[in-house]
């Protein structure tokens, strides 16, 4: 998610406020400390303008 956040040059607030969520929620989503559930999945990968099954793909670092 960091990789597509960064790629449309948004900050995590901005995200953030874009999906309805906090800041530090989305924070903890990109380190992988959260268990998200599909709402939110959904919330961000509409903020990203993304489908959500692209949140959910490895990216070629080998994180999410």
């Amino acid at each position: 998610m960091r990789e597509l956040r960064e790629a449309k040059g948004l900050s995590q607030e901005r995200l953030a406020e874009l999906a309805f969520l906090h800041r530090t929620y989305v924070g903890s989503v990109e380190r992988g400390e959260r268990n998200i559930s599909l709402v939110n999945i959904h919330r961000l990968a509409r903020a990203l303008d993304v489908a959500p099954s692209e949140l959910l793909m490895e990216s070629e670092g080998g994180g999410k």
